[in-house]
């Protein structure tokens, strides 16, 4: 809400004097209220975040511009260290955070062939790809059409030459790239103009093999990993895309999201037609739908695998963001135990004769070739017909949302307590992050939106970002800045105590007086493990009340009464004596909820309280009385009529039109 002009009436002062009738025209505030009425319907409800937070970071240390627009960007960061790589354009950045002292940036020009590239588009060098490689860093890049790649030890840059597969041809193409050992997978096509069709390859390591070109269709590759499991020769590599559906059907969803799996120690198989493929490759479809709300999400956005802390890797837990044509959103969670369940026991999809011995999909000891039959059947049929579902006896999303989400990071972390919670980073398309907490009751999890984190000093899409569990710190890269965000963001909570355990985050605890960091305390601190009405926990039975404030207004004159909505999932109401005169519903688009007095009679004099109820937990946000000004009047007054009608006006209108698009 855009505040009243200086010297008009305001909300600032303890108490303030308001003389004189206002303005006669009303159409424009009648106008107003109605519009704004009309808003407060509209919103998310409460699996949005609670509570909205702009991250200021001390200055100097916790974020650091570029200096200029780096459109594509690539971050690679150690868990424990201070460093921070971001490849840009024909350069490599080097961003230091150390603790309690002030960020520093330099940068590595890595040399680019651009005079071979002036008829071509994408003639920079783009590094697409930074990965440690012994005591130096691994760079490649676009390199003006030529992907390349260069060794960086000691500040020294080293040029490697060309490397098709390490790095794309343009920017913007899908890529990913895995490296286990001395072994290196990719998605990337080696040819410019040739080998369109996409594939997974090995592209070092014992014997180069790829994907067949018929298992799978216009596939976008989201996520790889290398699973060791119980015998060194079941090794999988799973990765997860997503592809075009052969279902034509016009109501069918136009993409489908997959898991692949391969065996790591796949030779190739007998038959020229085998030797250089895959021959253990097999796809599932991941499954995220709500059923009793009929919702179904079709679109991998991004996948996070958060390891078995007692190093089970069955129990690791794969937690995948989908969304849905109309870029809603679900988070799905998984067990590699699940998937590897599916790939070995799963019948073939559309085929119905007895399987071939070995199975299609199965791993051989010794590293035997795999039987041509066995290639044949898997090749014609690479999908398997079970397809995977999310953990839990329901089978349902995590939870799913309005926002647009993006990508996701996890960490598994042990509160005050002892008791272990599962907290999710979950980027948005406005370029903010969700911060939301998963707790376990029973067989059923617990999910609640903690807040919602603006990481940037200039908004921006979030291009990157890398979560290091040693430091309890969130890396974010945009075109503009690397930022550094705590994961104990403590201080951003008011309202004492109360205020402290609604947050229900579990990094922050009430100590001494205040709203501190569990890593912060020297001891144990107040937090609260009952989801529904943590407050109660509290000392204090009541939240304090608010301060008395008053304000003096002439007859007849307009005002407004604004109360901030500290808390998005609250109800917000004012009342007047014994009525409520305004009510705001959790998921009100305006940050504040407004109560407009048109045409101030005898009996609007008196009280005004704004109460907050969440639940059970109830305060009082703000105390206003209004009394009557007597016979005074002021030039000036019309002038500022005006001007606060405008200015409510322009401060609202934005939020209307936005509401009633989206509605």
């Amino acid at each position: 809400m855009t505040p009243p002009p200086p010297g008009c009436a305001s909300l600032g002062a303890q108490h303030a004097r308001v003389p004189g009738p206002l303005a006669r025209s009303r159409l424009p505030l009648r106008l107003l209220l109605l519009l704004w009425t009309a808003a407060a319907t509209q919103g998310h409800p409460k699996n949005g975040p609670r509570i909205s937070a702009v991250w200021k970071g001390r200055a100097g240390q916790d974020w650091v511009d570029f200096g200029l627009a780096e459109p594509h960007t690539v971050l690679f960061h150690e868990p424990g260290s201070s460093s921070v790589w971001v490849g840009g354009r024909g350069k490599v950045y080097l961003f230091d955070f150390p603790e309690g002292k002030n960020a520093s940036v330099r940068t590595v020009n890595i040399g680019s062939a651009k005079g071979s590239c002036l008829d071509k588009r994408d003639c920079e060098n783009y590094i697409t790809l930074l990965e440690r490689q012994g005591e130096g860093l691994l760079i490649c890049g676009t390199n003006a059409r030529r992907p390349s790649c260069w060794s960086l030890v000691n500040g020294t840059v080293e040029s490697l030459g060309e490397r098709r597969g390490y790095a794309p041809f343009s920017p913007d193409e899908n890529s990913l790239v895995l490296f286990d050992g001395d072994e290196v997978y990719s998605t990337i096509r080696k040819q410019e103009y040739n080998g369109k069709i996409p594939r997974f390859r090995r592209i070092q390591g014992e014997i180069e093999l790829y994907t067949s070109d018929t298992v799978m269709q216009n596939p976008q590759f989201i996520k790889a990993t290398i699973v060791h499991q119980d015998q060194a020769y079941d090794d999988k590599i799973y990765y997860f895309f997503r592809e075009d559906n052969p279902d034509k059907n016009p109501e069918a969803p136009l993409n489908v999201s997959r898991v692949a799996q391969l065996c790591r120690g796949d030779q190739g198989g007998e038959s020229s037609l085998s030797v250089s493929k895959w021959n253990t490759f097999l796809k599932a479809m991941l499954v995220c739908s709500d059923v009793a709300s009929n919702k179904n999400f079709n679109r991998l956005q991004d996948v996070f695998l958060l390891p078995d802390p007692n190093g089970q890797w069955r129990d690791t837990r794969v937690y995948g963001v989908f969304s849905n044509p109309w870029n809603y959103s679900a988070v799905c969670v998984y067990s590699l135990g699940d998937i590897d369940k599916v790939f070995r026991t799963s019948s073939l999809k559309g085929y119905h004769t007895s399987l071939p011995n070995p199975r299609p999909g199965k791993c051989l000891p010794d590293r035997q070739p795999i039987p041509t039959e066995t290639f044949q059947v898997a090749d014609s049929h690479p999908e398997v017909a079970q397809r995977v579902e999310p953990m839990g006896p329901s089978k349902t999303p995590l939870f799913h949302s309005k926002y647009h989400y993006q990508k996701v990071v996890v960490h598994r972390m042990q509160a005050s307590r002892g008791e272990t919670f599962h907290v999710l980073y979950l980027t948005t398309d406005r370029g903010v992050i969700h911060k939301v907490v998963e707790s376990e009751e029973g067989e059923r999890s617990l999910v609640f939106n903690i807040m919602e984190i603006q990481p940037f000093h200039h908004p921006a899409t979030i291009q990157a970002m890398s979560l290091d569990t040693e430091r309890r710190k969130l890396y974010v890269s945009s075109q503009w800045e690397v930022s550094q965000v705590p994961l104990d963001l403590c201080e951003v909570y008011g309202g004492g105590c109360h205020g402290c355990l609604m947050a229900r985050d579990p990094y922050c605890g009430w100590d001494q007086g205040r709203c501190v960091s569990i890593y912060s305390s020297q001891g144990p601190v107040l937090q609260s493990i009952n989801p529904e009405e943590p407050h109660t926990e509290c000392p204090n039975p009541k939240p304090d009340k608010a301060p008395l404030q008053k304000v003096s207004l002439a007859r007849n004159s307009r005002y407004y009464l604004s109360c901030p909505m500290e808390s998005r999932h609250a109800t917000y109401s004012w009342r007047h004596e014994e009525n409520v005169e305004q009510s705001c519903e959790p998921g009100h688009q305006s940050p504040n909820c407004i109560l407009f007095i048109e045409n101030l009679t005898a009996r609007q004099y008196g009280h005004y309280r704004c109460e907050a109820q969440e639940g059970s937990y109830f305060r009082e946000a703000q105390h206003w009385e209004l009394l009557p000004e007597d016979g005074a009047t002021a030039e000036h007054l019309l002038g500022c009529a005006r001007a606060l009608a405008t200015s409510l006006w322009l401060g609202v209108l934005p939020t209307l039109a936005l509401g009633l698009l989206v509605h």
